[in-house]
């Protein structure tokens, strides 16, 4: 269960109940989707990115450095208001002492909430070499995934931490990530399985 500690949602949250949540209904047929809806939107990284938003090759070695260099694009890609840039990154930094959002297999999922956004924001990194992360299996990470969701749509913010989490468990998701040439190759990657799984 530490991995599912590691996400460090805003609100108390089970493990228990999260794992469940996780491994179980998002893979609830679509038939079902409207019973779902109290529960907030679940949102792909297909659904959240676009090449511009992707850097195939990090220069940050630590996480923090990481995380900056993630807002600092999601700024100059208007994502995110340059005024707001020093709020979200204290929201951000708040988040990581709680917990590492390092969650194991070369995986981060830096995220918080805020109340300068309308909409989710998320922006993609990929480090060949690996960033000291403090993550839970002390691994370096090679993929990190930064969302920010608006204040007070938790369920928003659940749904999609786990769906991105069930995401990049895959192993073939993570090897083929790895092996892409381009912002644009990745995004492809995205795009192919959110279309093979809708």
């Amino acid at each position: 269960m530490e991995w599912i500690r590691g996400l460090g949602l805003e609100s108390p949250v089970n493990p228990v109940i999260l794992s469940f949540f996780v491994t179980k209904s998002l893979v609830i047929p679509r038939a079902h989707d409207k019973l779902l809806a109290p529960l907030g939107i679940c949102m792909s990284l297909a659904e959240l990115l676009s090449a511009d938003q992707i850097i195939p090759e990090m220069k940050a070695t630590e996480r923090w450095d990481a995380i900056v260099e993630l807002i600092d694009l999601l700024v100059t890609r208007g994502q995110i208001k340059p005024e707001d840039r020093d709020g979200i990154l204290a929201s951000l930094k708040q988040r990581e002492e709680t917990m590492s959002t390092g969650i194991g297999f070369g995986i981060a999922i830096p995220h918080c909430s805020s109340d300068r956004l309308d909409k989710v924001v998320a922006a993609f990194g990929r480090s060949s070499t690996g960033i000291e992360f403090d993550a839970l299996d002390n691994a370096p990470v090679k993929f990190v995934v930064l969302f920010i969701v608006p204040k007070n749509q938790f369920q928003t913010h659940l749904r999609t931490l786990a769906s991105i989490a069930k995401f990049l468990n895959d192993r073939s998701v993570r090897d083929q990530l790895a092996n892409a040439t381009s912002a644009n190759e990745i995004m492809s990657i995205f795009r192919a399985r959110a279309q093979a799984t809708a």
